[in-house]
C-alpha cells in the first residue's frame, strides 16, 4: 500500500451504515496506512441528514476500528465555498438557469421527436429546454451548459485528452488512464446541475471542491459512482482543481443480487453489533480478511 495516500470516507447522514459502507470504508482506510483518513460527512440535503445519524456513523466506524483526523468536514459548514465555484462557472460563460419541473423534464423527454430518454448518473438526461431562456437565477437551479464547457475546454479533441487514472481494489496498481468521451458527456449526461434551487450546490460540486481542498490523493468508492467520474474531471479541469487516482469497488449486494440501500436495515451495520456479531464477523461477511490475517 501506498504510505502516502489521503483517503477518505464521505458518508451522508440519512440513515445507519450498512455492510456496503463498511467495505468502502474499510477498504479506503487500509489504503490510508502510513498516510491519512478523512471523514467527511456529506449533509447538503438538509431535509433527510439527522445529527442522530451522524452519532451512529461515528459510532459504527470507532467500533470497525477505524480512526480519522479531526476536526471532521461538513459540508453543511461548507456552501460559500461551493456557491463561490458555481458563481465562478456563471462567470465563464458556461451556467444557465433552469425552472423545470420533473414533471417537465418527462413531458419532454415523451415527445416522439425527442427519441427514446437517456438515464444518465443523475437520472434522466436533461433535453435542453431552458438554455436559452435566459431565467434569472434567483429561485431556479443552476446547470452547467454542456456544449460551452466542451469548447472552453478547446473543444472535443482537447476533452479527449483529459483522463484520469482508475485503480483496481486492492491497490495493487493501475488498471489504467480513461479519457473522457465528449459525446457521453453532451448525450449521456448532459447538462448536469450544479446547484438546486433549494441548497445552492450539488453532490458533483461539492465533493470535486472538498477533495482538492482536503488534498485527498486518492477516491476510494462504489462501482455505482463511476458514471459521475467524468462528471467530476470535468469540473476539475473547469475549476483548475487537482485530479485524485479513483478506485471504484465491487458492492455489497443481498441474496438477490441487489444493492444495498440505507433503508435496508437488516443489513446495517447496528443490526448486526446488537445481534453480537464483532468486528472480524463483519469483515468476513463481506470479503474482507481481518488485520490480524491480512498481515500475516
Amino acid at each position: 500500500m501506498s504510505s502516502g495516500n489521503v483517503e477518505r470516507f464521505a458518508p451522508s447522514p440519512t440513515g445507519l451504515l450498512h455492510l456496503g459502507h463498511a467495505f468502502s470504508a474499510l477498504t479506503a482506510g487500509r489504503a490510508a496506512e502510513g498516510g491519512r483518513f478523512l471523514l467527511r460527512i456529506e449533509d447538503i440535503d438538509t431535509t433527510r441528514s439527522r445529527p442522530e445519524f451522524e452519532a451512529a456513523i461515528c459510532e459504527d466506524l470507532a467500533w470497525l476500528g477505524l480512526s480519522w483526523e479531526e476536526p471532521v468536514w461538513r459540508q453543511s459548514e461548507r456552501l460559500e465555498h461551493y456557491r463561490a465555484a458555481v458563481d465562478r462557472l456563471t462567470a465563464m460563460g458556461l451556467t444557465f438557469a433552469c425552472t423545470c419541473t420533473r414533471g417537465d423534464i418527462k413531458a419532454a423527454l415523451s415527445a416522439p421527436q425527442e427519441g427514446a430518454p437517456v438515464h444518465g448518473p443523475d437520472g434522466l438526461v436533461y433535453p435542453g429546454i431552458c438554455r436559452d431562456a435566459g431565467h434569472p437565477a434567483e429561485g431556479a437551479a443552476i446547470r452547467l451548459h454542456m456544449d460551452r464547457a466542451i469548447a472552453h475546454l478547446g473543444g472535443d479533441a482537447a476533452v479527449r485528452r483529459l483522463t484520469f487514472t482508475e485503480l483496481d481494489e486492492g491497490d495493487r496498481g493501475e488498471r489504467g488512464d480513461i479519457a473522457l468521451d465528449p459525446e457521453l458527456l453532451r448525450h449521456g449526461i448532459g447538462d448536469i446541475v450544479l446547484a438546486r434551487r433549494d441548497i445552492g450546490t450539488s453532490y458533483h460540486v461539492a465533493v470535486v471542491i472538498d477533495d482538492a481542498a482536503q488534498g485527498v490523493t486518492h477516491v476510494t468508492r462504489g462501482r455505482d459512482l463511476f458514471p459521475a467520474t467524468p462528471i467530476h474531471r470535468l469540473l476539475q479541469a473547469l475549476l483548475g482543481l487537482s485530479v485524485p487516482f479513483y478506485r471504484h469497488h465491487r458492492l455489497i449486494r443481498d441474496e438477490a443480487g441487489k444493492r444495498l440501500a440505507k433503508r435496508d436495515d437488516a443489513r446495517a451495520i447496528r443490526t448486526y453489533r446488537e445481534a453480537g456479531w464483532t468486528q472480524e464477523d463483519v469483515m468476513r461477511a463481506i470479503g474482507i480478511e481481518p488485520c490480524d490475517r491480512a498481515s500475516s
